[in-house]
């Protein structure tokens, strides 16, 4: 009865347009009545401060600044450029350029929207004169974006990593093969396309030199995952301290190539403070939403709910999935990952699942809302930027889920996919 009065709560405030963490908020008092409503006074405000007490969150304003500072240097057209030069001469050329292109953006700022309203807005346009559909080129642009929170930097596993005391390093790791097998499964779905569709070939074969200056181009881009994984995994620096080390590092590569100035310093900085607050206003509510749903014990009532499958990891999974692709669906991705995190781990953890693959689960399935109608913020960017209705756009991204939820399907099923390099590296 409480956590229907709470989502009731919360539904009814949403469509009344209120910011989502005063929507959290209310439902929270609307439990509290359930629960004991002298504690409101006293436990709202503890926990709305201690749920962004953790060191480990001052990563995500410092990952989200690095990103930022580097789309201010320039970086944008200099990965594209390299993506172009490796699989532009295909047949469908810009398709593979677009999914290629998120995989290298992945490594800059781990934001799937803000790779949608990048690459969108400079690739769906070209997509459309080299005879894509425009329906279709906003889907791949807003369902290739999803490679973005899974391949590190991941705003998302850092949260998960805060509320299960997991490892960023092992997270992180986990996240890098899952990621690139969904850039091949688009790739294959492009593939596909290029051939029903019969485009035609428009690019030029590359030449070892062509390619050598793109990528001498994009280096200081590419560098960044590999200076924020090798110094969290070998134990230089703490994910806290990755950041702070990523934004140095950005900072003096953008104004080294002449890219960067300070306008493009202060632009950076405004863009996060602002981005970095409503981060912070969510995961502070969600953490007096989850205090309060623990106070209640409402994951030992999930757990004894599916007790019968706690003999199977890959039952729980699949369930523990479904429940986060509907919640997806109706809920903004930051809140439901806070929300459903301490439910689930428990549950999982007694199905023996691996808590580093039960992350690389469930970013992927908070990942795919993003693109899910009717929440997804990437469909809501890719139907802006390529100025298509909003209905037709939601009928196009189907097929985009469906490959999204299949390798989804196939991490859970084959878990060694994401413990593969964890466990090689230690």
């Amino acid at each position: 009865m409480m956590l229907a009065s709470m989502l009731a709560a919360f539904v009814a405030n949403v469509l009344l347009g209120l910011p989502l963490f005063v929507c959290l908020l209310l439902a929270a008092v609307v439990g509290f009545f359930f629960v004991d409503l002298s504690l409101l006074p006293r436990m709202l405000p503890q926990q709305l401060f201690a749920g962004i007490d953790v060191f480990s969150l001052m990563a995500i304003p410092l990952f989200i600044l690095a990103g930022n500072l580097m789309n201010s240097a320039g970086l944008t057209p200099r990965l594209i450029d390299l993506a172009k030069a490796l699989v532009g001469h295909l047949r469908g050329g810009l398709g593979y350029v677009n999914v290629v292109s998120s995989v290298f953006f992945a490594g800059v700022n781990g934001s799937a929207v803000a790779d949608t309203s990048a690459l969108g807005s400079l690739l769906v346009p070209a997509m459309k004169k080299e005879g894509y559909s425009t329906a279709y080129a906003a889907g791949l642009t807003a369902g290739s974006s999803l490679i973005g929170p899974i391949i590190p930097p991941s705003i998302f596993m850092i949260l998960y990593a805060s509320l299960t005391n997991t490892s960023v390093g092992d997270l992180f790791l986990a996240g890098v093969i899952p990621g690139l097998i969904l850039g091949v499964a688009f790739m294959i779905m492009n593939w596909a396309y290029a051939r029903k569709a019969q485009l035609a070939v428009t690019g030029t074969r590359p030449t070892i030199r062509g390619v050598t200056v793109a990528l001498f181009q994009a280096a200081p881009a590419l560098m960044a995952p590999f200076i924020i994984v090798a110094g969290i995994v070998f134990g230089f620096v703490t994910p806290t301290e990755s950041g702070a080390l990523i934004v140095a590092y950005a900072i003096i590569a953008g104004l080294f190539s002449r890219h960067l100035d300070w306008q493009g310093i202060k632009s950076a900085v405004c863009e996060t403070t602002r981005l970095s607050c409503a981060i912070f206003l969510i995961i502070a509510a969600s953490a007096v939403v989850s205090w309060l749903l623990a106070f209640a014990q409402v994951p030992s009532e999930f757990s004894v709910l599916l007790a019968p499958f706690s003999d199977s990891p890959i039952i729980t999974l699949l369930l523990l999935s479904l429940i986060t692709f509907v919640t997806g669906m109706l809920m903004e991705e930051v809140s439901a990952l806070m929300l459903l995190t301490p439910v689930f781990l428990p549950v999982a953890m007694q199905a023996g699942v691996d808590p580093v693959h039960l992350g690389i689960i469930v970013t992927m399935n908070i990942t795919i809302a993003l693109i899910t109608p009717p929440m997804g913020a990437c469909v809501f960017v890719a139907a802006a930027v390529s100025k298509l209705d909003l209905s037709v756009m939601f009928r196009a991204i189907w097929p985009f889920v469906l490959v999204a939820l299949s390798t989804l399907i196939l991490m859970i099923l084959l878990p060694q996919i994401t413990l593969f390099l964890p466990e090689l590296l230690g």
